[in-house]
């Protein structure tokens, strides 16, 4: 597994809006993987393998860049940081977290912290309260000089190391989803790897904005107008304590998920019997999976235009929009092959 590929992803900040950095980097790995690779006007990075057959079928991958994250809507002649959120994000999480702030001159650590009165002076009652996250700011500790340094709309992400734990397990802040984006790569190298054609003409779309309403998703499948459009994300793996066994969505090294509903979609069942066929065939691990809300890009892609056939691919995670996003790497690869499989096939 290319772990390395992935720690660089993960750690690559990139917001809602500013996808650029990871951009660049996808952009790199997959210049001898696609026939032609452009940037739209929303952000996304689209890389297109040409077809072996006439009027191919258009298939398309759709892996979102963005990671949750804030953006500085404000900073005090004190230099306290006040922060917009730009994803989903659960404040008992966000509490007393390093992070990065980032800015067209250069990266600053800081702290993310809580408005209110420490516990050595704050009543019983305020320790109950639950913040919103924009009651959190950032200090830098850099003092007034903060103001010289940050502006309104430089962007703010979680500040943490990738690990492996154990010889499966891999946690890191921006695997949702990240791991995808090293998904839309891997599977295409393993077709060149392999030497295996396909007829489909095949476009991975790195995606942008989809934590703030699957935009990117939109505008690209508007522009291909793909057949098949498959999403490829993480979903929650609750197989944990305190979740009740109905509620798990997936379990941790059962394979690859195949997403058949959630908020914003609901898959393709002729789609759903070929991917467990192959998977049947191919000796690929694959669980079934329905969340209970939430979205994905395949929404974007069945509805666009005259519409596509849609389906997702997606990787259980633990502990989803936090800084300890954890998945089992035989998953991914399981999600790696189903992928290659499918584009193989058509």
């Amino acid at each position: 597994m290319n772990i390395d590929l992935l720690k660089r992803l993960c750690e690559t900040p990139g917001v809602p809006g500013h996808e650029h950095r990871v951009r660049d980097l996808i952009a790199a790995e997959a210049k001898d993987l696609f026939d032609t690779i452009e940037t739209d006007v929303m952000g996304n990075l689209v890389c297109t393998r040409k077809g072996q057959g006439e009027n191919p079928e258009r298939i398309m991958l759709a892996c979102h860049m963005d990671e949750i994250g804030f953006l500085v809507s404000h900073v005090s002649d004190k230099g306290f940081i006040n922060v917009s959120p730009v994803g989903g994000f659960d404040p008992r999480n966000l509490f007393s977290r390093r992070v990065l702030v980032c800015t067209p001159n250069g990266d600053y650590k800081g702290v993310m912290m809580a408005e209110g009165k420490p516990i050595h002076i704050s009543a019983p009652e305020d320790r109950k309260k639950v913040p919103e996250p924009t009651d959190f700011f950032v200090d830098l500790g850099l003092g007034a000089e903060t103001k010289s340094k940050v502006r309104i709309g430089d962007f703010v992400v979680m500040d943490e190391p990738f690990l492996e734990l154990g010889t499966e397990r891999i946690v890191s802040k921006a695997i949702d989803n990240r791991i995808a984006c090293w998904l839309g790569l891997e599977a295409v190298r393993k077709l060149v790897e392999d030497k295996a054609s396909h007829r489909c003409e095949l476009t991975v779309a790195f995606t942008a904005q989809e934590e703030v309403g699957l935009r990117g998703a939109k505008t690209v499948a508007y522009a291909k107008r793909p057949h098949i459009g498959i999403g490829v994300d993480t979903t929650l793996a609750c197989d944990t304590p305190g979740v009740p066994e109905k509620d798990r969505t997936t379990e941790l090294g059962k394979g690859a998920g195949l997403h058949l509903k959630d908020g914003s979609f609901i898959a393709d069942m002729a789609l759903a019997d070929e991917f467990d066929a192959l998977a049947a065939a191919h000796s690929i691990p694959l669980q079934r999976t329905i969340l209970g809300g939430g979205g994905m890009d395949s929404a974007s892609l069945q509805q666009a235009a005259s519409g596509a056939r849609a389906i997702g691919i997606v990787v259980g995670t633990r502990y989803i929009h936090t800084v300890g996003e954890m998945i089992d790497r035989s998953d991914a690869l399981a999600a790696r092959d189903i992928l290659a499989a499918f584009i193989a096939a058509h």
